[in-house]
C-alpha cells in the first residue's frame, strides 16, 4: 500500500514564488472584501467558524485578532485553520469561490509586529499570525462545468473538472 506524504506548510511567499498567477489571483479574492470566515479548531476537536480580516502585507498572509478570543486560543492551542473568502452579495460568485488552510504561526518578534502594526494599524492589544498554507483552492463555473484548482506546496497546480453528469459530483 503507497502511502501518500505532504510537505510541511508553506508561508504566502513560497505560494507566490510556485505559482505567481494563481497566488495573484488568490490573493485578490480575498482583497475584494474586508472580512472573511476563519474555521478553528475548539478544545474538543469540534469546529468554531468566527468572522476575520485577513491582511496580505510585507509579502505574507496574516491573521490578526483581540488577545483572548476564542479564535485566538483556538489556534494557541492547535494552529490548523481553514480561511473561507467572503463570497460578496453576489450568489452567481464570478469572481469564484476561494479558501486557503494551513496552520497559523503566532507572531512574537517585536520587529515583526511593529511592522505590522505600523502598516495597518490595527486595534490595540492585539495577536499576530503568521499562515503557513496547506493548500489554497479555488472553485468556478465553466458553463456548467465546475472547475476545481489545488495548489499544495511543492506541488503542480491541479485542476479538476466535474459536469452536471458526472457520477463523481453527487459523491
Amino acid at each position: 500500500m503507497a502511502v501518500m506524504t505532504s510537505n510541511p506548510p508553506a508561508p504566502w511567499a513560497v505560494f507566490a514564488a510556485e505559482q505567481p498567477d494563481y497566488a495573484d489571483i488568490v490573493r485578490k479574492r480575498f482583497q475584494l472584501y474586508k472580512h472573511h470566515v476563519l474555521a478553528t479548531l475548539r478544545k474538543d476537536g469540534s469546529p468554531r467558524v468566527t468572522g476575520l480580516e485577513a491582511e496580505f502585507r510585507l509579502g505574507e498572509l496574516w491573521l490578526g485578532m483581540m488577545p483572548g478570543s476564542r479564535k485566538a486560543q483556538d489556534l494557541l492551542r492547535d494552529p490548523r485553520f481553514a480561511l473561507q473568502a467572503n463570497p460578496g452579495p453576489d450568489a452567481e460568485m464570478n469572481d469564484g469561490d476561494v479558501r486557503v488552510a494551513g496552520r497559523a504561526v503566532a507572531v512574537t518578534d517585536p520587529g515583526t509586529l511593529a511592522r505590522f502594526a505600523e502598516a495597518v494599524r490595527p486595534p490595540e492589544p492585539f495577536l499576530l499570525f503568521r499562515a503557513e498554507l496547506t493548500e489554497a483552492v479555488r472553485t468556478t463555473l465553466d458553463g456548467e462545468t465546475l472547475v476545481v484548482r489545488t495548489w499544495r506546496p511543492g506541488q503542480a497546480l491541479r485542476i479538476i473538472r466535474r459536469g452536471g453528469d458526472d457520477p463523481q459530483a453527487g459523491a
